[in-house]
């Protein structure tokens, strides 16, 4: 997949593995970054290399609730003159959705997603309205435009299992951008894995085994970032207004599970969490208003975690020692 995928995108490695490691967990995604990184593009080849159905939503403030999850259309039969009503599908039931933008549009509509997310359906007229399996709603935002945007409020953030930053290219790979782009006709990926396949995967995936001292570190991460109690680190009471939920530690182990998958290992490892720690976390750590003066960013703050919470000791009133395997 990856070898296909890297026909249509050059470089973006650690993305393309965060993205990856959120499609064989069953999770969603938000990818963040600049105009031009070609954040659409990796998300449509995807979709074409898992043989997925895929649709576009390009957020905009104008955009409805009922324009993303469908809606009920009166239908009037010609032979018999009857009218009822008819659910017309949203662009939402696809398999791989692209909420392009997703910060440019009203939380009404933001929360439009919501319930489609969590539970795999949507309710629309008093009826639920199952969603093709599987579905992955992959999200992009723009950071640097702040005019007319309405930030995720973090109840929607803590749905996405990842927050991958796609930062810009290097000079090597620029300069092949610039190759590839302007020249003949662009490469397309082939289909390598079918839904069945990729279903099979996913159930593998879950049953890899992680020990008990792997939660355990899980939970001290989790735990430590969290300042209104006992639990959390003390340095972090000066930079964090609200840390990460339980959530946060089922997403920990979930991808240190396909991690340790992708590594060809049969059990996830402290090393599997410690690796996905900052796509999982960045979005769970409220920093305030003395962290950004400091240049204390969450990713900042979970490199310092990781510093602080190492393998041979928890956090928190009450729970064990994280021992090395």
């Amino acid at each position: 997949m990856k070898e296909q995928l890297h026909r249509v995108i050059v470089g973006q490695d650690e993305v393309i593995d965060q993205l990856l490691l959120a499609i064989l967990s069953r999770g969603h995604c938000l990818l963040v970054g600049v105009p031009g990184l070609a954040k659409t593009l990796l998300i449509s080849s995807l979709a074409k290399t898992l043989d997925l159905s895929f649709n576009r939503i390009q957020f905009t403030p104008d955009l409805m609730p009922g324009d993303i999850t469908g809606t009920d259309l009166l239908h009037i039969d010609a032979a018999t003159n009857e009218r009822v009503f008819r659910f017309a599908p949203g662009p939402v039931f696809a398999n791989v959705v692209l909420a392009d933008e997703i910060n440019r549009t009203p939380p009404k509509t933001q929360a439009a997603l919501l319930e489609s997310m969590m539970e795999g359906q949507v309710t629309v007229g008093g009826r639920r309205h199952a969603l093709p399996q599987p579905f992955f709603v992959l999200a992009t935002q723009n950071p640097i435009e702040q005019e007319g945007t309405y930030p995720l409020p973090e109840a929607q953030l803590d749905r996405f299992m990842f927050m991958i930053q796609v930062d810009y290219p290097t000079l090597e790979e620029e300069r092949e951008i610039l190759r590839r782009t302007t020249g003949g006709a662009m490469a397309e990926p082939e289909k390598m894995i079918g839904i069945e396949e990729l279903q099979e995967i996913q159930r593998v995936v879950r049953s890899i085994p992680a020990a008990d001292h792997v939660l355990d570190y899980a939970l001290a991460l989790t735990r430590g970032t969290r300042v209104k109690n006992d639990s959390g680190l003390p340095f972090l009471k000066e930079w964090v207004t609200w840390g990460a939920g339980p959530r946060a530690g089922q997403y920990l182990v979930l991808a240190a599970k396909a991690h340790a998958a992708l590594a060809g290992r049969d059990h996830a490892s402290v090393e599997d969490v410690r690796a996905i720690a900052k796509p999982v976390l960045r979005h769970r750590i409220l920093t305030n208003y003395a962290a950004e003066q400091e240049g204390m960013t969450s990713d900042v703050v979970i490199e310092r975690l990781l510093k602080e919470i190492d393998a041979s000791g928890g956090v928190g009133a009450g729970l064990p020692g994280v021992k090395a395997r």
